[in-house]
């Protein structure tokens, strides 16, 4: 086992007022023979999906940490699996990262054991989101935007604009939106109304779609209780939101490069498109339990997740962008410079990436609705209220 040292650190006090003790490893010991993660779908392959997707066995062939995956598909799903412990680590995206740092669910990462750390895109290795007063919680992992996902047969163009799933509109095949269009069965999913009424109503004066007073709150909240007129199904499991386009007549909604390049895979009519609008994002983190059963078995594997190989596969397989940008251009793996730019890698900086919103705010100390309030709210909205 490794030795260990207390770590004080203030790193939490920007969220919570506390300043709690933290136990950090100094070196990577012997395997414990397991390991077990909380994951989005599609983000831990062994082969099991597609033979060509494997990043799983050689892992456990090299460590001796047989890896155990629970899917999750919505980021308060990952909180509440965290919360419940028997886990070592999560790929969190930014809308839950802070969460499980402010409840000390997670715990400081020593980089110096991580050796390919330097390998990471430097936007990446001290983003907001799993960095706090300068201490690391995590090990970047993909990133990538949420696009407009589409049927080709009903858009024989693609669309310019998001209004296809928030406003009451006949498509361009003469038929109505109503019952065609989907959208994330997720608090988060007011970030996307927000930005949508940044471009189109200047006058609510948002900066930010995580961080939004009253005034501007109140006019997502609208926004969403008309999309919610339109919604056939809000969507949370990708492989029932392509079942539902392949199936149950869904023409536009947003989604993730994932389950537009799978749907590709098979033939069908799906494209995806970020609108004028701009998009929201993910930006996704290993992050370590606070009470991990096996941290050198999960050091060991956010070792093995910078491998160029690795991003380079995961990045085609998910249809996101890999943290290490080598691995657009290396050979070592399947992605190509030409790939990464299709997934958006330009885009870095037009990508407004998931964070938990939080009431003390660039607009002022309580001047924004906390995160508890999106996620009641939202439930009322989808209930129809």
């Amino acid at each position: 086992m490794p030795s260990i040292k207390l770590l004080a650190t203030t790193a939490l006090a920007l969220v919570t007022g506390l300043t709690p003790a933290f136990a950090e490893m100094t070196e990577v010991g012997a395997s414990e023979g397991q390991l077990n993660i909380v994951a989005w779908a599609g983000y831990i392959e062994r082969g099991e999906t597609d033979k060509a997707y494997d990043w799983v066995t050689k892992f456990e062939a090299d460590s001796g940490c047989k890896v155990s995956v629970k899917t999750a598909n919505t980021s308060d799903e990952m909180v509440a699996l965290m919360n419940e412990g028997g886990f070592d680590l999560v790929t969190a995206s930014g809308d839950a990262s802070l969460r499980l740092i402010a409840g000390k669910r997670v715990q400081p990462i020593n980089t110096a054991l991580i050796p390919s750390w330097s390998k990471i895109d430097p936007r990446l290795q001290d983003a907001s989101w799993h960095t706090v007063d300068g201490v690391h919680y995590g090990t970047p992992y993909l990133w990538g935007p949420n696009v407009l996902m589409y049927n080709t047969e009903v858009f024989k163009e693609p669309p310019t604009s998001w209004n296809v799933v928030f406003e009451k509109m006949d498509l361009p095949d003469g038929k109505s939106n109503e019952g065609r269009v989907q959208a994330y069965d997720g608090p988060i999913h007011i970030a996307d109304a927000a930005q949508y009424l940044m471009f189109h109503k200047p006058e609510l004066k948002i900066t930010s779609p995580y961080e939004l007073n009253e005034e501007q709150y109140a006019a997502a909240l609208e926004l969403l209780r008309v999309q919610r007129t339109l919604v056939g199904r809000y969507w949370h499991d990708a492989f029932i939101q392509m079942d539902d386009f392949k199936n149950e007549g869904v023409v536009a909604s947003g989604s993730w490069p994932f389950q537009v390049g799978l749907l590709q895979s098979e033939k069908l009519p799906i494209a995806s498109v970020i609108p004028q609008e701009g998009a929201t994002g993910w930006a996704d983190t290993s992050m370590l339990h606070a009470e991990a059963a096996n941290p050198n078995c999960a050091y060991k594997w956010m070792e093995h997740t910078l491998a160029s190989n690795l991003q380079s596969d995961l990045s085609v397989w998910f249809g996101g962008n890999p943290v290490v940008p080598a691995a657009c251009t290396d050979g070592s793996g399947m992605q190509t410079a030409e790939g990464c730019t299709a997934n958006g890698l330009d885009d870095f900086d037009k990508i407004r990436f998931w964070t938990t919103p939080v009431a003390n705010c660039s607009q002022g100390e309580g001047a924004c609705v906390p995160y508890y309030r999106w996620v009641s709210d939202y439930i009322g909205v989808i209930g129809g209220r």
